[in-house]
């Protein structure tokens, strides 16, 4: 990717990242678009410590989970572990990715997409997603509808998002600062991270915005069919206050 843009490593440690992504609200609306087939192969991209991947796993299903970063996914296979699960674990690219299976379903969860910078990157992607699905089967996507609004809050002043104690005892505040670039598309966001009651270091957290309608004809471009865009979790259309864009494709 450019390497203009990036995430901080920090981000990226496995049990800071745990501590603060401990909502579960996604899993079941993914649950929910599982087929009823426990046979079925599931593929999840994006797959981090396996937040979502051990719980569908732990419901009978044969999901495989791929993530870049060898660290989450060490998170990730303790937590099968510890569930006493064998789950296939793998470290790729997803831009890159060329498995031998092809699978039932396929999802990209979590804001993950706003990571694929250009839209070669984005286009690369999907094509994997393309060549891994079966035919008839379903690829679900979810991310954030951008807000103008929220970004240029943000740009004012810092504010703290987010505090609580990691899995291994560190005490963690984080508090945030944006700043938007049209020409890109691009959120230059930074989390000030106080670690134990100290500061620790500025990391950078840069997040590619799609609008509605752009992502929408990349995905048709792309060759997959929309079958339904929700506004959330809960399935509620996509409107104007939509928070998030929430794509279900075959």
């Amino acid at each position: 990717m450019n390497s203009d843009y990036k995430v901080g490593e920090l981000i990226y440690d496995a049990n800071i990242y745990d501590g603060m992504n401990t909502s579960l609200a996604d899993l079941e609306f993914y649950k929910n678009w599982l087929p009823k087939n426990k046979d079925a192969r599931i593929l999840e991209l994006c797959c981090g410590t396996g937040r979502l991947t051990v719980p569908i796993a732990k419901d009978g299903y044969d999901i495989c989970g791929v993530d870049f970063n060898a660290s989450m996914l060490d998170q990730a296979k303790v937590k099968a572990s510890e569930q006493e699960l064998t789950v296939a674990f793998i470290e790729s690219d997803i831009r890159t990715l060329d498995l031998p299976e092809k699978y039932d379903l396929i999802f990209i969860p979590f804001n993950s997409i706003h990571h694929l910078y250009t839209n070669d990157d984005l286009f690369k992607a999907f094509e994997v997603v393309k060549n891994h699905l079966k035919k008839g089967g379903l690829f679900l996507l979810d991310c954030f509808n951008p807000d103008i609004r929220y970004i240029s809050d943000g740009e004012k002043e810092q504010k703290e998002i987010a505090q609580y104690t990691t899995r291994d005892g560190r005490a963690v505040l984080i508090k945030q600062t944006m700043r938007y670039e049209r020409k890109t598309q691009m959120n230059r966001i930074e989390w000030h991270y106080y670690i134990n009651g100290a500061f620790d270091s500025i990391q950078n957290l840069d997040m590619r915005m799609f609008f509605p309608q752009e992502l929408d004809s990349y995905l048709e471009w792309s060759g997959f069919d929309i079958a339904h865009k929700f506004g959330s979790f809960e399935e509620t259309d996509f409107d104007d206050n939509s928070e998030k864009q929430i794509f279900i494709c075959r």
